[in-house]
């Protein structure tokens, strides 16, 4: 592959991949069982990320099963949206690079929910912050943080350098959370946005009461990733490698951090930086899963909105909720399933909105400086008005 018996595009990923084993010192390559690609949405990435990937579509092909990240726009049902023709026709170029290379095209931050659910222990190559850490803490997969172009080199090359997080010795905590506070809803965000800050690219080992759900600590993953650079985290009795987390560490090799209701609230009230009501309220950061979206929509039942809502997920995930008449309720109250993208790779401040309601720390925390929208932080049903 590096001396291009493989073609040009195999040459170039390989170069790549050997560049960063060089650069952590990596001893040598892992073959990876499925790769997850950010650089999607056209906000992102523009007109050199365009051409880059045009012209990697014209000779390459991915070994593993891949997926997307969210692209900028919902690519069936932008214009509704009121999505600009000229983006979307840029975005749906992207989307077609990739899907040339044999990538599939859900275009999701959770393609764990999504078609793409590893194994543990499985060796991965994902590149999106949240899945990254879900994927190492709750399913006990693999995974560095890789960029854009290393996860596609990967996906190409079906390999990645054996190094950070592929290691059993990286994967020690190097923070003991407790939790003296019971956490319900938005709490687990503002949890995640608090320890992210403190622990920086670290992995903390959370103990908490009661057992937080699936979409508790797809939340919590969420946070950290964006307020820290966390990729894997433990929590006591839930997660998968908590009893590994502290094997073979001496006292004095852990720090100690200890959360009281106060330090959430406080959290909580950071997070927000407007007081007015949203105008516009999205829900699925990172992507809504089917019970959070049938929740959603027993709240909604029966009521009618006065603000917007967007609920973001995968169109796998909307065809479950199409059929469970999940969308009809949601779209009766006025609301809308949104799917392939999310309100901070969407280029909203275009849609004339000013303040947005989030549920997610991660949103809350990527919305102002992505989109210079104000943004209010809370569980859902403070977020939304009726009529």
């Amino acid at each position: 592959m590096y001396q291009g018996d493989y073609g040009p595009a195999v040459e170039k990923s390989m170069e790549i991949l050997v560049a960063l084993g060089d650069i952590y010192q990596a001893e040598k390559m892992v073959e990876i069982s499925s790769a997850q690609i950010s650089g999607v949405s056209y906000k992102t990435i523009g007109d050199a990320g365009l051409e880059f990937l045009e012209e990697m579509a014209q000779t390459a092909r991915v070994r593993v099963p891949s997926t997307l990240n969210p692209a900028g726009v919902d690519l069936d049902h932008w214009e509704e949206l009121g999505f600009s023709r000229e983006f979307t026709e840029r975005q749906l170029r992207i989307v077609s690079a990739y899907q040339k290379m044999g990538i599939t095209t859900t275009c999701t931050c959770t393609p764990y929910l999504a078609s793409n659910l590893p194994t543990l222990g499985s060796h991965l190559a994902w590149s999106e912050s949240s899945a990254v850490c879900y994927v190492n803490s709750v399913i006990g997969a693999r995974s560095n943080r890789e960029g854009g172009p290393g996860a596609l080199s990967a996906a190409i090359c079906g390999r990645t350098p054996l190094y950070g997080y592929h290691l059993e010795s990286n994967r020690k905590a190097s923070l003991v959370v407790e939790v003296e506070t019971n956490l319900r809803g938005a709490d687990y965000g503002a949890l995640g946005y608090l320890v992210g800050k403190v622990v920086g690219g670290g992995v903390p080992y959370f103990q908490v009461p009661g057992k937080p759900g699936p979409n508790d600590l797809k939340s919590l993953g969420a946070a950290l990733a964006s307020s820290g650079a966390v990729a894997l985290y433990h929590v006591q009795d839930v997660t998968p490698e908590y009893h590994l987390a502290m094997r073979g560490l001496e006292v004095g090799d852990v720090d100690l951090m200890t959360v009281e209701e106060s330090d959430v609230k406080d959290a909580r009230e950071k997070l927000s930086s407007s007081t007015r009501k949203p105008d516009l309220v999205c829900l699925g950061c990172p992507h809504a899963s089917l019970d959070e979206v049938s929740k959603i929509a027993s709240f909604l039942n029966g009521k009618t909105l006065k603000n917007d809502l967007w609920i973001c997920t995968s169109i796998l995930v909307k065809a479950a909720a199409d059929r469970m008449g999940y969308t009809e309720i949601i779209e009766k109250a006025g609301g809308r399933i949104v799917t392939d993208t999310c309100m901070v790779v969407a280029p909203i401040e275009e849609l004339e909105y000013q303040v947005i309601g989030v549920n997610s720390a991660k949103a809350a925390n990527y919305v102002p400086s992505m989109c210079g929208l104000e943004v209010v932080y809370d569980d859902l049903e403070n977020l939304l008005y009726f009529k």
